[in-house]
């Protein structure tokens, strides 16, 4: 026996729009070669932290401005010092995650481990409905970043948004990879224009020459005072800065090896770099006076005070922010799918989302994600902020619990004897005599996260926390409702304790058929090769077409085996269940096996033009015991693929060949009518006879 080793499968080697948008597929064994280095990971799984720089600061300044005092918007740098304190403390428990749990996973996988499975349902809906919100928010803040460059394009803000989601979800399909490497640039480049922008800014502000904000006036309807809950509001908004954070201990397997010490190093690059870039931007806010506008971002604002309105590097700025924002989003395309994936081998997602395409991705995770954040956009216009408050509950959330389940996992560590080791499903629990210290830092961590969670929930409940809050439980609801179903079904699926013997029974064999064609006789042929009693089936919805089929019947099978069920109303699938409940009940020994026949075209387009009703029909009777179902196909190729090798498939030259018969019989039709009128009698004469 031959063995065909071509590296292209033969689906490949015509063009098609799936490989030109997303590339030829790849073999699996090259799954191991998709990984990414430190300098990509940090372009992959920090944009989206390092983008939420250019939003936080105007967060924390928009609540501030409720006060209606330019005064009290000096509070935004003392209240962006207290987040970068919680941000290091989150990096650093995180940082732990991340040697603990090399495989990945995140709060999920921690949680799992050492809360339970409620706890761990509650973290996975909360990191998913995160993902989810992060490309919403990180699309729409980029949207508004050029609508503050050109502000004619506002209008356009919502068909803008979908459509780059569209392009950054066509990009992930093509891998990891390549997706990481195109999103590198834009990341870099932002980061590299916000320094050297910050660091003119700095200068000028050392020598006095830094100006302030013009062109942008300060206006509140209301003037509400400046309390304890106003500084709370403004502090958990700006805690957007921490979104993202996450991001790396749940793709750590996304990384080369060793994984863990470069998805390490990659967290505390990212983590210094945020807090940099988030206090630099927000003391420079404060000192040209920034104020939140609706018009124009407090970065577009930074921008044009130091470089000037016009000036290209101010365009390089908006153009970087923009772009940053954008790619933020990918952050989620790299962990949603495998997050997703990871609950859908547990049994709380469908299984679809643990299948990877043609790329190495989870291709349904990455779609699934495209279209919850599209929505999303739509229903809430593209705005920010109307979106942030639905944002950051579930990230600190998330941030509680993973740091909840590592106290327990130091916990268990503290109860080892020196050199002892325990492998668990997913870490190695190894004594460390640095345990009360991991511990520590974790519980701070949890306490920290857990607060802010409250502050958010309480502050932004009103604002649409309350959404998320209803959510999360739903969806853990739902996640539950998803595994006792797999449950039900692997134990109804089980061998274990059953005493069913394998017999031969009785089949009787029904073809329903539409018609008499090509794919008719096929069906015929089927059935009688497999040497049981069988008979065809009709449906009359339409009494002029049943009778051709009945001539037709005769003409080319010959059999008296066609039964025509007459529907009235038009119905096809009723009248068919009917009919074999009907036989079902005459035969309880039997099985009834249907064959049913089916148009099988060679492209989508093609396809969508036929009924598919085998389709339907296959859906609608598998469904009753004691029944099987067949498909037989017809395929109708518009090329000579296969064409000598399977005979139930038409190709180019049966098509070709059909086609000139038709035209041939047309051509001799209308010379036969042509023909008699030419010898038709004059009126009022009859012919003569021969």
């Amino acid at each position: 026996m031959s063995t065909d080793n071509q590296s292209t499968p033969p689906s490949t080697r015509r063009f098609s729009l799936s490989s030109l948008l997303i590339g030829r597929p790849l073999e699996t064994r090259t799954l191991a070669h998709q990984v990414i280095s430190k300098k990509v990971g940090l372009a992959v799984f920090a944009s989206d932290a390092i983008s939420s720089t250019a939003y936080a600061t105007e967060e924390i300044l928009v609540i501030l401005a409720l006060t209606g005092s330019m005064a009290y918007l000096g509070l935004s740098v003392p209240i962006a010092i207290a987040i970068s304190i919680l941000l290091i403390i989150v990096t650093i428990s995180y940082r732990q995650t991340i040697y603990a749990y090399p495989n990945g996973g995140g709060a999920y996988i921690v949680a799992r481990e050492n809360l339970g499975e409620t706890a761990a349902l509650v973290a996975g809906s909360a990191l998913l409905t995160d993902y989810i919100l992060t490309v919403a928010v990180s699309i729409s803040s980029g949207v508004a970043q050029i609508v503050s460059a050109f502000p004619s394009l506002a209008d356009y803000r919502v068909p803008m948004a979908v459509g780059i989601i569209g392009l950054i979800t066509i990009v992930n399909l093509r891998g990891v990879k390549e997706s990481g490497s195109i999103f590198a640039i834009p990341t870099y480049f932002f980061v590299v224009i916000m320094f050297m922008t910050l660091a003119i800014g700095f200068y000028q502000w050392a020598t006095g020459t830094l100006g302030v904000v013009t062109g942008v006036e300060f206006a509140t309807e209301t003037a509400a005072p400046l309390t304890l809950f106003l500084i709370l509001r403004a502090f958990s908004s700006g805690s957007a800065a921490l979104t993202g954070i996450e991001a790396i201990s749940n793709g750590i397997t996304a990384f080369r090896e060793p994984k863990s010490r470069n998805a390490a190093t990659t967290l505390i690059v990212m983590s210094t770099l945020l807090v940099v870039l988030f206090l630099s931007i927000t003391f420079i806010a404060r000192h040209i006076e920034a104020i939140p506008s609706h018009e124009e971002t407090i970065i577009s604002q930074i921008a044009r005070t130091i470089y000037g309105d016009g000036n290209i590097l101010y365009l390089m700025v908006i153009a970087g922010t923009a772009l940053i924002l954008l790619m933020a989003a990918n952050t989620s395309y790299a962990d949603f799918p495998r997050l997703a994936a990871l609950q859908a081998a547990d049994g709380f997602l469908p299984r679809q989302l643990t299948y990877r395409g043609g790329r190495l991705v989870f291709s349904w995770g990455i779609m699934t994600l495209a279209l919850a954040a599209s929505l999303l956009v739509i229903v809430m216009r593209a705005s920010t902020t109307a979106l942030i408050p639905l944002y950051a509950i579930g990230v600190f959330l998330s941030f509680t619990l993973s740091q909840s389940g590592m106290v327990i996992h130091a916990m268990k560590i503290g109860k080892l004897k020196p050199g002892e080791k325990i492998e668990s499903q997913e870490s190695v629990l190894e004594y460390d005599k640095n345990w009360r210290v991991h511990m520590a830092i974790s519980a701070v961590g949890a306490v920290c996260t857990f607060i802010v969670m409250l502050i958010f929930a309480v502050t932004k409940f009103v604002s649409g926390a309350w959404f998320v809050l209803v959510l999360i439980p739903a969806l853990v609801f739902l996640f539950s409702r998803i595994h006792r179903h797999y449950k039900d079904v692997a134990q109804a699926l089980s061998l274990e304790n059953q005493h069913y013997q394998i017999h031969t029974e009785r089949v009787i064999t029904l073809l329903l058929v539409d018609g008499v064609h090509m794919g008719t006789l096929q069906m015929v042929n089927f059935a009688k090769s497999l040497g049981n009693p069988w008979k065809a089936i009709h449906v009359g919805v339409n009494p002029e077409r049943s009778k051709i089929t009945q001539e037709k019947w005769d003409k080319y099978i010959g059999d008296d085996n066609l039964q025509i069920i007459q529907s009235p109303y038009r119905h096809l699938l009723a009248p068919i269940r009917e009919y074999v409940m009907n036989l079902l009940r005459e035969n309880p020994d039997a099985i009834v096996h249907i064959v049913l026949g089916h148009l099988a075209m060679d492209s989508v387009m093609t396809q969508a033009l036929h009924q598919n009703s085998s389709l339907i029909l296959n859906l609608g009777l598998t469904g009753l015991e004691r029944v099987v179902v067949t498909v037989v196909p017809l395929q109708i190729r518009h090329d000579e693929e296969g064409g000598d090798m399977n005979v139930n498939v038409l190709t180019r030259d049966d098509l070709r060949r059909a086609r000139h018969e038709r035209e041939l019989n047309e051509r001799r039709n209308a010379d036969a009518r042509r023909a008699q009128k030419t010898h038709k009698p004059p009126p009022g004469k009859k012919s003569s006879g021969p």
